[in-house]
């Protein structure tokens, strides 16, 4: 697939400032680049997702203290 994308002068002076740094074509570090914001979003997703699956495991295990609590009271 072909892309064309437009650049202000500034991203276009980083980008070829990276191409040459890396030694790589233009087109390469776009590609690393959009490849590197993918991986970070996906694991900025799982990361939510865990600290949603502790926050809940915490207040299912409080529910459950609490039922016990209640339970052994005699109910």
């Amino acid at each position: 697939m072909i892309a064309t994308v437009r650049l202000d002068e500034a991203l276009e002076s980083k980008l070829e400032y990276l191409a040459k740094t890396l030694h790589k074509k233009k087109s390469d570090v776009i590609r690393e680049a959009i490849a590197y914001y993918s991986n970070t979003i996906d694991k900025r997703k799982k990361s939510r997702m865990l600290a949603a699956v502790e926050k809940t495991k915490r207040a299912d295990k409080q529910t459950y203290n609490d039922f016990e609590g209640t339970m052994n009271d005699g109910m």
